[in-house]
């Protein structure tokens, strides 16, 4: 505050403003973003031959409900082609937390799709990752997870009800079972989240 104060009272020197000559010199450049991190997910995914387009920038909202908006999306992409395809997309979903489980919101997005995708009946092989750019999801070690057209019978399997896993915000353990995990280490970055779902249709 005394700081703030004398710097009012002209006693220090004030902050630089625009047309200072201490700018002349001096530049900035983006050398990392959400966007730009989307994007060359597509340039990716186009250049092992995916048909892909960028799904949203801008995913927010509660983690399942964008988890069945994008199963729905996958579903309407798969009666338009025969390709492989790949949706890729940026952005922070939240979760509603109600039990009393580890995860974060790109696990909690993950198994959200894997159930939606198993409930419709999604008429493809697909993956989907969905990351934290830091490379932590939530209060564990994930960045996330890699779940796949397989995931949700491989609880099953497990004798393990994937549901009663996502009703207690429990989706870290659910796909600690299924080795779906991602588990990256620190990235010393941070441009928000990451999600790509590669479709291929039977």
């Amino acid at each position: 505050r005394l700081h703030l104060l004398t710097g009012r009272d002209g006693y220090i020197v004030e902050n630089p403003k625009p047309g200072d000559p201490v700018f002349d010199r001096t530049g900035q450049a983006l050398v990392g973003s959400n966007s730009l991190s989307v994007d060359a997910m597509k340039q990716a995914a186009q250049h092992i031959g995916f048909n892909t387009e960028i799904y949203s920038t801008t995913v927010c909202g509660d983690a399942r409900k964008e988890a069945g908006k994008l199963c729905g999306v996958a579903a309407r992409k798969l009666t338009e082609t025969t390709n492989p395809t790949a949706l890729v997309a940026g952005g922070e979903t939240t979760v509603t937390v109600a039990g009393s489980g580890l995860g974060g919101r790109n696990q909690e997005f993950a198994l959200a799709f894997a159930l939606a995708a198993q409930q419709i009946n999604l008429p493809a092989r697909w993956m989907f990752l969905s990351a934290g750019s830091d490379g932590r999801d939530g209060p564990t070690d994930a960045a996330g997870a890699i779940v796949d057209s397989e995931t949700i019978s491989r609880i099953i399997t497990g004798g393990e009800n994937p549901a009663n896993y996502l009703d207690n915000n429990d989706s870290y353990h659910a796909l600690q079972l299924t080795h779906d995990l991602l588990i990256t280490g620190p990235t010393g970055t941070n441009v928000a989240d990451l999600h790509v779902l590669l479709l291929f249709p039977e």
